[in-house]
This record gives C-alpha cells, sequence and structure tokens, in this order.
C-alpha cells in the first residue's frame, strides 16, 4: 500500500514527544512565534507539509544551474524516505539527530524520514559543533564535513552517519577509518530530494594502492529505482521518476563504471582547460588536501598561449607555502601563481563562490 504524505506515523515523536497532525500544527505555530531561528525555520517548513497542497518550495543550491525556488512533491519525498528507510534498515521507534539546516532539502528530509518511518527525532542546533547528548545512542545522522569533523570523538555513539553538502577530504576520510560505526558519503541535491547515491567511506580507503575490488567501493552506488547516463560534456543525467517526473541533467562531470555504480570528478563549470589538457580542479584539490592547511581551492587565469592558467587561492595571510607540496601533483596540475585572500565569498550554506572569490584576485 502506498504511503500516504497525509498520515504521520503512530510512532513518530519529536524531542521525545509523539505528535499527531493536530498537535504537530500547533508545535509549528510556536516554533515560528517563540523558538529561536533554526525552530522557526522547522516550524515554517512543518506547516507547509501539513498544508493541503500536495508539494513543498524549496531553493536549489545550483548543483544543476542557477540557484533559484522549485516545487518538489510531497510524495516524491516519501519515496525518498521509504528508500533511505529501506537501504540502512531503519525502523519505528530508530533514534534520530537532526542537526542541519531546515532550509535546506537534507534538513527537510530529516524531518521527513522522521514523520513518514517513525522515527524519534532529536532536535539540535544546526552549527558546525552540533551540541548534541554525546551519551545517547542514535541510530541515524546526517550531517556536513565540518559537523562531523567537529565531532568525530563522538560519533562512535551514532550507528549510521550520512555526510554531504561538500565534499569529504582526504584527512576526514582517514579519521572515519578509527570510527566504530558507518560512514557514507553522499550524492544528491535538492531536484532529486536529497541523495541518490552513496559510498561508504569506512576502511576502505586505507590502502597506498587499492585493490580492484577497494577501488569498486570507491564508487558512488546508485540507490534503488535510479538509473544515469551521461550527455555530450560528460555530466551526470539522472532517471528517477519516483523523485522528478523528468530527467535531471547535472553540471558534474563523472564516469560511469556500471549501471549501478559512478565515479564523481568534478563540476563542468570549474573545468580548466590549460593547453589543451582538461584540469580538474576538485581531483587537484584532493591531492592537496593534506598538504595546505588553510582554506584553499585551484582556479584560473586567462593566458596568451595556454588559454587558461592553473592559479591556486588560499584563504588567510600566508606567506610561504612549501613547494614539497606540490610534489603529489602531476607537472600539468603544478599551479603557476599562488594568491592568497583574507575570506573567500561563500554561500548562505557556507559554500565557496568560487567565480565572486576568483574576482577578488584581479587586483592584486
Amino acid at each position: 500500500m502506498k504511503t500516504n504524505y497525509k498520515i504521520i506515523h503512530k510512532k513518530f515523536k519529536l524531542n521525545g514527544v509523539h505528535y499527531s497532525n493536530e498537535t504537530l500544527l500547533q508545535v509549528a505555530y510556536n516554533f515560528i512565534k517563540e523558538g529561536d531561528a533554526y525552530l522557526q525555520e522547522i516550524g515554517k517548513f512543518l506547516y507547509q507539509w501539513l498544508d493541503d497542497n500536495d508539494f513543498v518550495e524549496a531553493k536549489t543550491s545550483g548543483s544543476t544551474g542557477t540557484p533559484k525556488s522549485i516545487k518538489i512533491r510531497k510524495q516524491a519525498m516519501v519515496n525518498s524516505a521509504l528508500a533511505t528507510g529501506d537501504f540502512f534498515g531503519l525502523k519505528p521507534s530508530d533514534t534520530v539527530l537532526h542537526c542541519l539546516p531546515t532550509q535546506f532539502i537534507a534538513g527537510k528530509m530529516m524531518l521527513v524520514r522522521a514523520m513518514v518511518l517513525g522515527l524519534e527525532l532529536d532536535l539540535v542546533e544546526p552549527n558546525t559543533k552540533p551540541d548534541f547528548d554525546v551519551k545517547k545512542n542514535y541510530d541515524f545522522c546526517a550531517m556536513i564535513p565540518l559537523q562531523l569533523e567537529n565531532t568525530i570523538q563522538h560519533c562512535g555513539h551514532i550507528k549510521t552517519i550520512i555526510v554531504g553538502g561538500a565534499p569529504v577530504s582526504n584527512i576526514l576520510k582517514a579519521k572515519t577509518q578509527s570510527v566504530d560505526n558507518h560512514v557514507y558519503e553522499t550524492y544528491g541535491m535538492t531536484e532529486t530530494v536529497t541523495h541518490i547515491a552513496l559510498k561508504n567511506l569506512n576502511h576502505s580507503l586505507v590502502l597506498p594502492k587499492l585493490t580492484k575490488q577497494q577501488l569498486v567501493e570507491s564508487y558512488f552506488k546508485l540507490l534503488p529505482n535510479v538509473s544515469i547516463s551521461t550527455d555530450e560534456r560528460d555530466c551526470l543525467v539522472i532517471d528517477a521518476p519516483q523523485l522528478s517526473e523528468e530527467k535531471i541533467i547535472t553540471n558534474d562531470i563523472v564516469k560511469i563504471h556500471s549501471e549501478a555504480e559512478f565515479e564523481w570528478l568534478g563540476r563542468f563549470d570549474n573545468v580548466i582547460n590549460s593547453g589543451g589538457l582538461k584540469l580538474f580542479p576538485e581531483q587537484i584539490e584532493a591531492k592537496l588536501q593534506n598538504k595546505i592547511q588553510a582554506r584553499f581551492f585551484v582556479g584560473s587565469k586567462p593566458h596568451e598561449t595556454l588559454g587558461e592558467q592553473l592559479i591556486l587561492v588560499v584563504e588567510g595571510m600566508i606567506d610561504v607555502i612549501d613547494a614539497s607540496a606540490f610534489t603529489v601533483l602531476k607537472k600539468h596540475e603544478k599551479p603557476k601563481r599562488i594568491y592568497t585572500l583574507n575570506k573567500f565569498v561563500e554561500t548562505a550554506s557556507g559554500k565557496i563562490q568560487r567565480k565572486k572569490t576568483l574576482e577578488l584576485t584581479n587586483n592584486i
């Protein structure tokens, strides 16, 4: 029988208390009128979820183009919640920690999963170091990489953690190897109603040379009822009829390894063509992750002969970066110039706005 988004699961609890549709609406009202900023966002979403419309409004992050407001079918959100529940074996009365901003799709879906699957959801303020009860055991939680980094010593109390919103650094991947739980990197976006693919981070990347089996485990694996292809740019095209009525064309360059597995290479809008060579900044950045302590990214500047010249942009007034940091790079991957800036330009969710930040280097 099809799960109806209008029905709140009888096992659902919010901060330890069960609510019906009517009482949850009152909670939403109280959150909006009297709650802190993060509770107000939760209240606004609950109001949308409980209204008579069959959709909610959400803002995209720009993964498939210019950020915009879109309507997402509530049934698609239910389908996404069911797929996640099936994949991780979540069952009614399982405990869940919610520490993400609810104005974004990942935060909205934590609430939907709890209401649909009958989970017991605890709310904490969504800052970079979530302040949760480190003595309580949780079955499931979603975090951004910085949150996982800042709470890694307490994450053994959370059975399964999914991490997304930004690439996971090699340093953080290494730290997850010592955590006695399951940590997955996610691939998804607002248009796909959060993740449509997952990659297990634990104990798969510890050896300097990966075996064939370990290499396969480093790819993203699709959830059921999702199929993929690439367009003429080698960008990922997602067909997920239970989540979106139309195919979703992304700006993510990928390499498809099987019907259910793909490797993420980088963003199409970040690709650098230097002297005829196609360079992926994200791949170069991954190699430099544990070599440069400050925040940084790889970009390009126009060049008369090369077309584009590879550069490195570093946040903070760092005078010198040791040349040994670049020994991990191939010759054509080494930056020709390094720029330092006091502060990067960011999105509301804390992501670096590369184009606007690069513009700040024009006067240096």
